[in-house]
């Protein structure tokens, strides 16, 4: 039988105040915050919309949030500096990116422990999955990211740009974006062939990054200009150059494509644009400095 759709939400991570603030993206206005660990910093929803995770890099953890009431329901200690933690496609696990430790944690949802600890490139920062159970690391330190086999293992590395940090992949799973911020690009990954086959424009500082639903857009965080930037993949082209708050990092698109959300780090604000009109709809209060978002699928 078919549920009854949830609201959508967006989880920004506020690391400046150890909160997730909680909105509702078909009103677009704030409706909870939850309290976490120490230093927030990443966000990933489940495949199924019911939880949502939260790596607190200051407090070594993840804390598990409930979405239908909107309160934790577990922490999980990890390695140091958790940055990111992102759900598999089965939603049987969730992938922590350890950025002072040099591994990722693996943690069982159903029972919340970690089930093992992968070793991965120097300051792993963000991750990605993609359908055949695959997940792709930026190893901030290395200008690399690490691949992980459906079992959690690492089976290789690709070289990128300089400091690798925001990733995302196509809906199909076929590419993978890598922002490279200390070179200004987004190197296109080809899963099938695990290598390297095109570089986008980044602007001065890229951070995080999103796909489009349909997989012809790139939304990109020029945390250098203080912009977010739309690629035409096919094209490979920036058609629009958007401004908005101090110090971009994170990038979620609701599951229609109709909005995507950008964190501002040193304004303290969450901008909402409108991709098809390619301006700000509104700028929304968040906690002190956000950085990672998630937007729940449905």
């Amino acid at each position: 039988m078919a549920r009854y759709p949830m609201r959508i939400s967006a989880y920004v991570a506020n690391s400046g105040s150890s909160t997730v603030s909680i909105y509702d993206t078909t009103l677009d206005r704030r409706v909870g915050a939850a309290q976490v660990g120490r230093g927030p910093s990443g966000v990933g929803a489940s495949p199924d919309g019911d939880e949502v995770y939260v790596a607190n890099s200051r407090s070594d953890t993840v804390t598990f949030i409930n979405t239908t009431n909107r309160l934790p329901t577990a922490t999980v200690p990890v390695e140091h500096r958790p940055f990111s933690a992102v759900p598999t496609r089965d939603g049987r696990h969730v992938l922590v990116a350890n950025f002072g430790s040099d591994s990722v944690s693996v943690i069982s949802v159903r029972s919340h422990d970690v089930i093992a600890t992968v070793p991965v490139g120097q300051l792993p920062h963000s991750i990605t999955t993609v359908p055949d159970g695959s997940a792709y690391v930026t190893d901030n330190g290395d200008r690399a990211v690490t691949v992980l086999d459906p079992h959690g293992h690492a089976v290789r590395d690709i070289r990128v740009g300089d400091f690798p940090s925001g990733i995302s992949s196509s809906p199909s799973g076929h590419r993978v974006y890598v922002s490279n911020t200390g070179s200004g690009t987004v190197s296109v990954i080809d899963t099938d062939k695990n290598t390297v086959v095109g570089t986008l424009p980044g602007g001065r500082a890229p951070l995080g990054n999103a796909v489009s639903p349909d997989g012809r857009r790139l939304y990109v965080a020029d945390s250098g200009r203080n912009c977010l930037l739309i690629i035409d993949i096919p094209t490979r082209r920036v058609v629009a150059r958007i401004h908005v708050g101090v110090k971009p990092q994170g990038v979620a698109v609701t599951p229609d494509g109709g909005r995507v959300w950008v964190t501002n780090e040193a304004s303290d604000s969450v901008s909402v644009i409108d991709p098809g009109e390619r301006r700000v709809r509104l700028t929304l209060p968040a906690g002190h400095e956000p950085e990672g978002i998630a937007i729940t699928p449905r």
